[in-house]
């Protein structure tokens, strides 16, 4: 979405696909980091865009056993909103859709879902799709293949991801939240358990993170051991649990992480996701992709306004975008590796590793994560230019 309405302000014709009918998907990546406010700002629409219902988060923390540990501070942030706005994605997306909708050269079309590539001569030419069930076929000069982890348009180009694995999965579900109520620390880590929630104003968003693979045992027992287990974490949300009345209320999210050794293939791009599955330590995901959806727009705009994008200015979006992501999975795998899994593997009360202590004793430390987290590697900028409607 982001993609598009910078191309199509750039008067570039545009054609983005949406297979539902809406974009109300619940537990989706729901934070607005401040590299995507910055962007908003960048465009003019940073003040319409705050007037959307949203929560503001200026720190985050965590508890580790007994130990409550301050892990970033965002506050110093060089940027113009310095927190993370926790906001439904799908508010994000119909704002970016409205605000795309002004031009001309965009065009959205839900309930409307890629089954195939249109290939001529080994150049992917367009795509096959179902619209309003009807299968039509839509030439385009560039595919993107912005479409997820699980990308139909990466596999129908025969693009292979190598998986580079995560220790864990997460169960989602949703909790009422008074109004009395402060956002406490992000997680809560115990022996062989991780509880993290979200403050979303009416509720809480939360996250039980459990072993990878284990979302088939756990489901097998009865929900009130999975009521017990949320209480020994947070035993103030009190009888609140008994809102979880099944487990048809908890949905479970495979975390994968992979990427593509390469991104494109002549008239095909690869971003987001579909590029890199990311962990959701950090909830940089949708973030990533929003810095991918822009250097791409920077990057090819002006070509595919001359009708002659080739595979080199492809290798260029992959180069820029590649080591980011990259360097951004090593830490989020570093995290996996010392923190989650020895904690999930765990029987005995987890201790805080010593460079977590490290950041909490010294607050000028919490700028390194905060930076990490809310800014990432190599923020991108707006370098396209906005055209007549």
């Amino acid at each position: 979405m982001m993609l598009g309405f910078l191309l199509a302000r750039a008067g570039i014709d545009t054609v983005v696909l949406e297979k539902h009918a809406d974009f109300l998907r619940d537990f989706r990546g729901d934070t607005i980091h401040p590299s995507t406010l910055q962007l908003m700002h960048e465009l003019g629409l940073l003040e319409e865009f705050l007037r959307l219902p949203h929560r503001k988060l200026h720190q985050i923390g965590a508890e580790i056993g007994n130990a409550k540990i301050n892990l970033a501070d965002l506050s110093r942030l060089p940027t113009q909103c310095k927190f993370i706005a926790l906001m439904p994605q799908w508010d994000f997306l119909n704002f970016l859709a409205a605000q795309a909708g002004r031009y001309h050269a965009f065009r959205l079309m839900m309930r409307t879902e890629a089954n195939d590539l249109i290939e001529d001569g080994g150049w992917i030419t367009g795509l096959r799709v179902i619209s309003e069930g009807q299968r039509i076929e839509i030439r385009a000069d560039l595919v993107i293949g912005a479409d997820g982890r699980h990308s139909t348009v990466r596999e129908r180009a025969g693009l292979r991801a190598t998986d580079i694995g995560a220790p864990m999965d997460v169960l989602w579900l949703r909790l009422s939240r008074r109004p009395d109520e402060e956002m406490r620390a992000l997680g809560h880590a115990e022996a062989g358990r991780i509880f993290i929630m979200l403050d979303r104003g009416d509720y809480w968003q939360c996250a039980f993170v459990i072993p990878k693979g284990s979302a088939d045992e756990m489901r097998g027992r009865d929900i009130g051991k999975f009521r017990e287990m949320i209480l020994d974490l947070s035993p103030w949300l009190g009888k609140r649990v008994e809102e979880i009345k099944s487990w048809d209320d908890v949905k479970l999210l495979t975390v994968a992480v992979d990427r593509l050794p390469k991104w494109y293939r002549s008239g095909l791009l690869c971003i987001g996701d579909a590029a890199h599955a990311m962990s959701p330590v950090g909830g940089v995901g949708i973030n990533l992709a929003v810095q991918d959806a822009v250097a791409t727009a920077n990057i090819l705009a002006e070509p595919l306004s001359r009708g002659t994008v080739t595979e080199q200015d492809l290798a260029r979006v992959q180069r820029r975008r590649e080591w980011p992501a990259r360097l951004t999975q090593m830490m989020q795998i570093a995290i996996q590796n010392r923190v989650i899994k020895r904690v999930l593997a765990g029987s005995a009360p987890p201790q805080p590793p010593l460079v977590l202590r490290l950041i909490d004793r010294f607050p000028l430390l919490q700028s390194i994560p905060a930076r990490a987290i809310g800014l990432g590697v190599r923020p991108e900028h707006i370098r396209t230019p906005e055209v007549s409607h």
